[in-house]
């Protein structure tokens, strides 16, 4: 129990994939304008990657692997994720217009989010067995969620505070977007794998 608390923490905290490997930046930068589709987005993105982490192991393992298939590897866990996609999309659209259109193109990009492909990847580099590859996607989409809500609420309040004309948009987005990879950094060291 504790292996899968340490794989959770690691991918949370000191390994986030937004703040220290710098994967997911597109929709990082653009749904965080505000807190609610922030939100929205980042328990989208919970549930595909844990989702598929367990589907993505299965195919490498029951499927790849034996027929010897290994480099189809990215096509098939790109099929995976559009399916996992498409079916948020398609619940999103349904329960939330308001939410999905806040979303907008960035919500069926999460297909292409190179963090949603690294970590099936990572998965299979790193031998995990299923239930440590559902924890490391667990972790590494809480910690994509987390690192995309701390940075709505960021970017809401310096745009309340009225930031200097020459700061506003991208320049400070980028800036807060580095202090705060900065910050997580001091996480580096607290779990050792």
């Amino acid at each position: 129990m504790t292996a899968y608390i340490l794989i959770i923490v690691s991918a949370v905290l000191v390994n986030n994939f937004v703040l220290t490997r710098y994967l997911g930046i597109c929709p990082f930068l653009g749904v965080s304008r505000n807190l609610p589709t922030a939100v929205g987005m980042g328990a989208a993105v919970i549930f595909v990657i844990t989702c598929a982490s367990a589907v993505t192991w299965g195919v490498q393992v029951a499927l790849l692997n034996p027929l010897r298939l290994e480099y189809l590897q990215t096509i098939a866990f790109i099929l995976v994720i559009a399916t996992f996609v498409q079916f948020v999309e398609f619940v999103i659209k349904k329960t939330s217009p308001g939410l999905h259109r806040g979303m907008g193109i960035y919500l069926p990009l999460i297909t292409t989010n190179c963090c949603v492909l690294a970590v099936a990847v990572l998965n299979i580099q790193l031998q995990y067995n299923l239930l440590q590859s559902v924890a490391f996607g667990f972790g590494a989409s809480a910690g994509f969620a987390l690192a995309l809500v701390i940075f709505a609420g960021l970017r809401e309040k310096i745009d309340r505070a009225c930031p200097p004309e020459s700061f506003r948009g991208t320049a400070l987005a980028l800036l807060t977007a580095g202090l705060l990879g900065l910050a997580f950094m001091g996480f580096a060291g607290l779990v050792k794998i």
